[in-house]
């Protein structure tokens, strides 16, 4: 006599089934020298609004991520202007690298930001 073992096939359905899938913005930021930089703060915004809804913090190896629902955004990397820009020389304009992107349901995109200063 052998002992035999049996599995039922019934599975619990998924709550995520119900829920709304969303997107996820990946990406990493980059220094002049293209390497990664660690503890950067990125900020997320709807492309239709004005203010960042998401904010992150790139890793020890300068990735983040972020889930959101599906839609345009623009992802910057918010780092301090640099002294020799100052705001009102209209000579030299400086903004932070950023990025505009459409996530779609269920999909990946993958970024990256490069600091330049």
């Amino acid at each position: 006599m052998g002992l035999v073992w049996t599995a039922a096939a019934s599975s619990p359905r998924d709550k995520r089934d119900d829920e709304k899938h969303d997107g996820l913005i990946f990406g990493t930021v980059w220094d002049r020298n293209n390497q990664p930089v660690y503890g950067v703060r990125v900020r997320i915004r709807r492309a239709s609004e004005k203010k960042a809804r998401w904010e992150v913090y790139s890793n020890h190896v300068g990735e983040f991520e972020q889930l959101v629902p599906a839609g345009q955004y623009v992802v910057w990397a918010d780092v301090k202007r640099p002294k020799k820009a100052k705001k009102g020389d209209q000579s030299n304009h400086w903004s932070p690298p950023q990025v505009t992107l459409q996530v779609q349901n269920d999909v990946r995109v993958n970024i990256g930001l490069h600091l330049t200063e």
